[in-house]
């Protein structure tokens, strides 16, 4: 059973070109709620994180539907700068092994947008109807699809964090 609307927030650090950027645009299509200050994060959230210890995982699905799911939209660019986030409350979870297929950092391993980490998540979580959707406002989305399919589906079979990190031990090597 699908809950009406899933809570996806995005803590906004307006560090990047907001012309550019893909939390912004999934903002107007009304898709995402923005914050720009970490307390207004919701309390216990799954936080999609690049610094956190513990994978993403199809497991993580019923916290997402209890408490939601962060991402946290600030530039590459800037990642030194923001290692604070490594101590946030709730959730914290890293992305598996990902190609980004963004204009900015195409083709680069784990570089990924705020729209491609959204999507991951919500594909791997069970939730590819609404990972689709977020993909399909933006021209490039069918390549993240392209580039991140096989990926994408064995992480999805993945039951825990233990299995998606040998899952992805499996595409590095």
């Amino acid at each position: 059973m699908h809950p009406k609307r899933l809570k996806i927030v995005v803590y906004q650090a307006k560090q990047c070109d907001p012309h550019k950027c893909s939390a912004l645009k999934l903002k107007r299509k009304r898709l995402v709620w923005i914050v720009h200050q970490l307390q207004e994060l919701p309390k216990g959230a799954v936080i999609l994180n690049p610094f956190a210890r513990k994978a993403f995982s199809s497991a993580d699905r019923e916290r997402i539907e209890r408490k939601g799911l962060v991402a946290l939209d600030f530039s590459w660019k800037h990642a030194n700068n923001v290692k604070h986030l490594l101590k946030l409350p709730g959730a914290s979870r890293c992305l598996p092994f990902l190609i980004a297929a963004n204009p900015i950092n195409y083709g680069k391993p784990t570089k990924l947008s705020t729209v491609e980490a959204l999507a991951a998540a919500l594909y791997i979580s069970g939730y590819k109807t609404k990972a689709l959707q977020f993909l399909s406002i933006f021209k490039w989305g069918n390549s993240y699809l392209s580039l991140n399919k096989e990926l994408l589906e064995a992480y999805a079979q993945a039951e825990d964090s233990t299995e998606i990190i040998e899952q992805q031990k499996g595409f590095m090597t």
